[in-house]
């Protein structure tokens, strides 16, 4: 496997395809949550019986939006927290992207009796109020996927290096495409952006223009709000500094939504005519948008466009080669993780961790970087989606092509 080490002294194209192959992983999860002291379930670690244990833990989801939230964090929190601690009770709300709805949800889990609380913030200013009245009362709180001041643990990935992954691999796939094409041997349509904002104006060069020898790239990142979309947004520059690409203009959007991505999209599109070689999209809804937008346009092929989150529907993008690539969270790991570490908690134990981020004990997961050549390894051997579920009809010629049904499948 390649080390971060050894990645740094690769030039950006390089440590893209190192990335891509690798699958870097900056960290391990909650290595022995289920060994070592007494067990998360309710047994010691020599498997000895113990006596039943209960006590309430609060799961406080931000929105629903992002498909992984009902379908995998949700879901998945509630059977760990369950099958560790059979009796004790897990209270669930999504605040549908309202700071001061979560706000209502956590007072009403801490008036049931929650004496843990595990947060996803919609805004994590905000979130600091929850804090505080949890341990007013007497409640520890674990920040859940976004960093929360003052929280008690921490369970996320490290999203600077995931905004790094992103990076490298949309400058090693757009240079390798603009090579091609100055060779004669690309077939791609030109494609083209425009300078949209929401909370910070795009750039176009130094005098707001393109420079036509040089690839242009747009990048739609997440909402300016969220310190996660900040954190991606600083680690893509990192990946882009010293690149000979153009940014031609830069785009946070408003609550990660598809549609704002599309619109702003559509008018890159439309000012940067015959510029556009790729598309940094922060996530794969946002991915999915930015990919309309250039169908839309009649553009074939699409500009090469990244995404994060591994979502069916960019696996299946992925396949057919409108999507570049994906970066793959394990969100099922993160919520079992997450589950594992509340039990913990609750029963008064001190959990390992990993690391600390800014005074607060954190486990951080490992990202892995997913392209065509690694959906059958990581996304289907790694029991993320299966093959019926990738390969539905729409699918089956590309899933026929990357081998994974038919004649050339394993």
């Amino acid at each position: 496997m390649t080390s971060l080490t050894s990645l740094a002294s690769l030039t950006p194209r390089r440590r893209a395809g190192a990335l891509l192959a690798a699958g870097v992983a900056l960290a391990v999860g909650l290595g022995g949550c289920s060994s070592g002291g007494t067990g998360p379930g309710g047994g010691t670690a020599d498997g000895a019986a113990s006596a039943p244990y209960e006590g309430t833990i609060g799961l406080l989801l931000p929105e629903a939006q992002t498909a992984r939230y009902e379908a995998s964090d949700h879901p998945t929190f509630v059977a760990v927290a369950g099958r560790r601690c059979p009796g004790c009770t897990v209270l669930y709300a999504n605040a549908g992207q309202d700071a001061a709805a979560q706000l209502q949800q956590a007072e009403s889990m801490l008036a049931q009796g929650a004496r843990v609380l595990v947060l996803d913030a919609v805004d994590t200013v905000a979130a600091a109020g929850i804090v505080a009245q949890a341990k007013r009362l007497g409640a520890e709180v674990i920040a859940y996927d976004r960093f929360v001041d003052g929280a008690d643990y921490y369970v996320s990935y490290d999203y600077e290096f995931i905004g790094f992954l992103l990076g490298s691999a949309l400058a090693g796939a757009v240079t390798e495409r603009d090579a091609e094409k100055d060779a004669g041997a690309g077939s791609g349509t030109d494609t083209g952006a425009e300078n949209g904002t929401d909370a910070d104006p795009g750039t176009g060069g130094a005098d707001g223009t393109a420079d036509d020898d040089r690839p242009g790239v747009l990048l739609v990142h997440g909402s300016a709000t969220e310190p996660n979309a900040l954190a991606i947004a600083a680690g893509t520059r990192r990946a882009l500094e010293g690149e000979d690409i153009d940014v031609l203009a830069e785009y946070y959007t408003p609550d990660w939504s598809p549609d704002k991505a599309t619109e702003w999209t559509e008018a890159m599109l439309t000012r940067f005519p015959g510029q556009v070689d790729g598309v940094l999209a922060a996530n794969d809804g946002i991915a999915g948008g930015a990919i309309a937008a250039a169908k839309a346009a009649g553009l074939d092929p699409v500009p090469v466009t990244t995404g994060q989150d591994g979502e069916l529907a960019a696996v299946q993008r992925i396949i057919s080669g409108d999507q570049f690539m994906t970066v793959y969270k394990a969100t099922d790991q993160q919520a079992q993780t997450a589950a594992e570490l509340a039990v913990r908690v609750l029963r008064g134990e001190e959990p390992r961790t990993t690391a600390v981020i800014q005074g607060v004990p954190t486990v951080l997961l490992a990202p892995r970087a997913v392209g065509a050549a690694d959906v059958e390894h990581v996304i289907v051997d790694g029991h993320v989606y299966t093959t019926d579920e990738i390969c539905v009809p729409a699918y089956r010629d590309a899933c026929e092509r990357a081998g994974l049904i038919g004649k050339g499948a394993r």
